[in-house]
């Protein structure tokens, strides 16, 4: 499965199928989560909060190609991610995009 941030793939004609997005929420048990807070004292990178979101792109991205197979697609374009808090500790990540196939 292709993705891809444009709108467009070079050479092809698209047939947009439809959207697709995947989505999910994670966080870290309490003892990584008291680990991370001491950074924020003496800085640097937060290693398992970055491990966290690399997770959750993946398990989002996942979800969402598993969409747009489903809808016969060839390729996600336009694809766009977005993080939000949920709580302390916890974030979401939502990937979506078009799903097209082309000849």
């Amino acid at each position: 499965m292709l993705l891809v941030n444009t709108d467009y793939i070079t050479g092809k004609e698209l047939n947009m199928l439809g959207l697709v997005k995947g989505s999910t929420i994670q966080c870290k048990h309490i003892g990584k989560d008291i680990g991370s807070s001491f950074k924020n004292l003496v800085g640097g990178e937060m290693k398992s909060y970055t491990e966290m979101m690399d997770e959750s792109r993946r398990i989002a991205t996942e979800r969402m190609v598993k969409e747009a197979e489903a809808l016969g697609a060839d390729a996600v374009v336009n694809v766009r991610y977005a993080t939000s808090a949920i709580v302390q500790g916890a974030a979401e990540v939502i990937v979506y995009g078009t799903a097209v196939s082309y000849a």
